[in-house]
């Protein structure tokens, strides 16, 4: 069997991330020195800063990156392959575009929609135009991965805002994130432009079984048509996971695939206050809407830090194994 060809795409630009002022509180990634000062004792490893950047640079590196290395060294060990980690805009200012000379090579592209509104750059039509031919193609995925939106409400008046953010921020209850974090901008546009509008809303905070393990997913497994979730009993605990909703045409192109429970004890969030428990975690494209296939998932299930990593292992497996269509 030929080895499967993955890669792992950063849809920030880097620069434009690192540079983000730290006077502002919302919508930026926090620098390695607030990580350590918050999560203290946690991260002391890196104190030097002779050695480790303490700006957001040094977060993004030391951090973020450094979640998805086990990810990436199960893919290595299981089809016998790197997984090349690109960045839209790297370091160097390099960019880095979806087109057809990327996706040509691969057989599964994971977008990682980690971008703020500080780097959240347009789609290209010529990139949507190679995407869609790469998704022309049987045996081809494509896993579109925004991460939370948490405070969006850009449309309430300052106090309605206050309280809304409030309430958002203890539910999920991590005092690293600010009272507006908004990730994903280039996924949902990368999204609406394939036809499949989703939104990223919310952080909400996933239940936990009794021993403290995450809780069983609910899974529709007669739809799991790639097998995906053979095995896969859990997703994880990270503290601010969101909701993906399906808007316009993407109700009738995309179903859910996987939901997780919200913790009952968290505090009262709006979108519970409807009576509602559970949130769409992963959703597919439906069988015929494409050759190859539309995954939307959180960012956080192809990282080793918020629990269950024996069952993510199982998913990772799954997605590098899977067969593909000559």
């Amino acid at each position: 069997m030929t080895p499967h060809r993955i890669a792992l795409y950063y849809a920030w630009s880097r620069p434009e991330e690192v540079s983000a002022p730290l006077q502002s509180i919302d919508d930026r990634f926090p620098a390695l020195f607030e990580t350590r000062r918050i999560a203290y004792p946690r991260f002391r490893q890196f104190a030097d800063p002779a050695v480790f950047d303490q700006g957001i640079a040094g977060f993004l590196d030391h951090v973020m990156k450094r979640n998805f290395t086990a990810f990436l060294e199960d893919v290595r060990a299981l089809t016998g392959r790197c997984v090349p980690e690109l960045e839209r805009v790297d370091a160097s200012g390099r960019f880095t575009a979806l087109d057809s000379g990327l996706v040509d090579g691969l057989d599964t592209l994971v977008v990682i929609g980690f971008d703020s509104p500080h780097s959240s750059h347009p789609v290209d039509p010529e990139e949507l135009r190679a995407l869609r031919a790469f998704l022309g193609r049987p045996g081809k995925l494509l896993v579109v991965c925004p991460h939370h939106d948490i405070g969006r409400a850009d449309d309430l008046p300052p106090d309605h805002r206050d309280a809304l953010q409030e309430d958002e921020f203890l539910h999920h209850g991590d005092r690293s994130i600010p009272p507006q974090q908004r990730f994903g901008g280039f996924a949902r546009a990368l999204l609406a432009g394939l036809g499949l509008p989703v939104d990223n809303r919310y952080g909400l905070r996933p239940a936990a079984a009794a021993d403290g393990s995450p809780a069983a997913i609910v899974a529709d497994r007669a739809a799991d048509r790639l097998g995906l979730l053979v095995g896969v009993d859990t997703f994880n605990l990270h503290a601010h996971l969101p909701h993906f909703e399906r808007r316009t045409d993407a109700m009738a192109r995309m179903e859910v695939l996987a939901s997780q429970h919200i913790d009952p004890h968290a505090p009262a969030h709006p979108f519970t206050q409807g009576g509602r428990w559970t949130f769409d975690a992963m959703l597919q494209s439906r069988a015929g809407v494409f050759a190859g296939d539309v995954v939307v998932c959180d960012a956080t299930l192809w990282s080793s830090t918020a629990g269950g990593v024996e069952s993510l292992r199982r998913l990772w497996a799954n997605l590098a194994m899977r067969p593909i269509t000559p």
